[in-house]
């Protein structure tokens, strides 16, 4: 919140001498008078698109969007309260079979407000403040409140519950505020989203949630830690140079800062060359925080059962290779990431620690610091297309692959397959693929419709209840 309040604040400060602006396009002025405007009537509204139409005073910029839809699981559960979506991939907690409403199945639901304010010739202030939300509960997405939700509940009896960096902030999404200048680049500081995990969506065939393997968990983003996929106190640059593009990012402060991690780095280079776009991106995270439900095993005595997780924590980082190729209506995606996590370096918390939720603590005991005696190494690639049938209407099919080695520390050994492998750390795998229908009757609306069949397999299927989920879904998103 106190971010907030200081992008407000110095926002203000710098529009408090700009004219007042009515709801209008970038750029009006007195010669477009003349021509019609986009709220001049509902109808004129919805065939704008919201680049073209946006919702302006001054320097501010309203957004948001508007995702919900309807959908099948083969094997699934009810959506949590503070949860975003349903297990549209096979999670430990699908074992019921479901129709159900389904929120968030293209992007997150969401509010924010963009700043662009000139500060002197070719200098900006920027900022954003955006959070996301589930459009049927209309609660804020909370990963470690849907947690602790299920901490007296054995896995087939669960409500969905996310280990996600959105923990129930206004800002849950972004808050950061900066200066842009088109030859020097963007400088931010703030809640910003990992520059992994931002710049995966534009090299996704599936980019969605429901849809694709990569967009529906941070985990392959954040190389092994997803509440690390936003750093709450980031400091960004970003560098466009022609067609190369280059990025920075480093975490100020840790935990007490409502970080997931002690420290954090990430660097990022790409290209376009014609018809080709390539990005690069490295990362680590040092004392990575990951949280985890009791899910019906004994709490501790004299905690209120709705707000205590369990915590693992690790050291972890890795290299992300996008390629992306244009061909006529086809667009072609390749992708690879490599991750390695490790045992922390400062791994003693006798006493807890707080967790990136207000109001959400991990008790004393239920910190787990040596998970990754043996190194997890976790290799993820996917490839797929997309079509341009017309303008307005796209398809797109994707596969995606996760393979783990073994990761058990001596003496003990692997046995078992499947669901009935005998631990989570031994080798196994994810593989998933999807289909999925785009099809936009107006330029802020998107009709949707597609298929996700998500399979697990060796260590990371042991303890689920089933292998292997089909889940077709469809919506409808309203963007503004």
């Amino acid at each position: 919140m106190k971010r907030i309040c200081c992008i407000g604040a110095i926002a203000a400060l710098f529009a408090s001498g700009a004219q007042a602006a009515e709801l209008s396009s970038p750029g009006s002025s007195a010669a477009d008078s003349d021509k019609p405007s986009c709220f001049a009537s509902l109808q004129d509204y919805l065939k704008s698109s919201a680049r073209d139409c946006p919702l302006n005073y001054g320097p501010f910029t309203l957004f948001g969007t508007l995702d919900g839809g309807f959908g099948y699981e083969q094997w699934g559960a009810p959506v949590g309260t503070y949860a975003d979506k349903p297990n549209y991939a096979i999670q430990r907690s699908s074992g019921n079979v479901h129709w159900l409403w389904s929120p968030n199945a293209l992007t997150a639901s969401s509010i924010g407000l963009r700043l662009a304010q000139e500060i002197v010739r070719d200098w900006e202030l920027v900022g954003v403040a955006e959070s996301g939300f589930n459009p049927y509960t209309l609660r804020l997405i909370n990963g470690p409140q849907s947690l602790a939700d299920n901490n007296l509940y054995k896995a087939g009896y669960q409500r969905t519950a996310f280990d996600t960096a959105r923990a129930g902030q206004w800002d849950n999404g972004q808050g950061f505020i900066g200066v842009s200048n088109p030859t020097y680049g963007t400088l931010t500081f703030g809640r910003t989203t990992l520059l992994s995990q931002s710049a995966m969506g534009a090299y996704d065939p599936a980019a969605s949630v429901a849809f694709s393997q990569i967009g529906f968990t941070a985990l392959y983003a954040t190389f092994g830690a997803s509440p690390t996929s936003r750093i709450n106190s980031a400091l960004t640059y970003r560098l466009t140079f022609q067609e190369v593009r280059f990025a920075a990012q480093a975490q100020i402060g840790g935990y007490d800062q409502g970080n997931a991690a002690t420290e954090q780095y990430q660097g990022q280079v790409g290209f376009d060359y014609r018809k080709f776009s390539f990005d690069a991106i490295v990362g680590y995270a040092r004392n990575a925080l990951t949280f985890q439900t009791y899910g019906g095993a004994a709490l501790p005595v004299g905690y209120d059962p709705d707000s205590i997780v369990r915590a693992t924590m690790m050291n972890t980082g890795g290299l992300e290779l996008l390629m992306r190729y244009d061909w006529e209506k086809f667009r072609f995606y390749w992708g690879y990431v490599y991750s390695r996590s490790t045992n922390p370096s400062d791994g003693y918390f006798p006493y807890g620690i707080s967790t990136i939720a207000s109001g959400v603590v991990v008790p004393p005991g239920a910190v787990t610091s040596n998970a990754y005696t043996v190194p997890r190494i976790l290799n993820t690639a996917w490839t797929g297309f997309r079509y341009i049938v017309q303008p307005n209407f796209g398809i797109a099919s994707a596969v995606y692959w996760e393979t783990q080695a073994d990761y058990l520390a001596w003496p003990a050994t692997c046995s078992g397959s499947g669901t009935a492998t005998s631990s989570s750390r031994c080798g196994g795998g994810r593989y998933s693929y999807s289909f999925v229908m785009d099809y936009r009757p107006l330029p802020r609306l998107s009709v949707y419709a597609g298929v996700l069949v998500s399979n697990v397999y060796g260590g990371v299927a042991s303890g689920y209840l089933h292998a292997q989920n089909i889940a077709p879904t469809a919506g409808v998103r309203f963007q503004f």
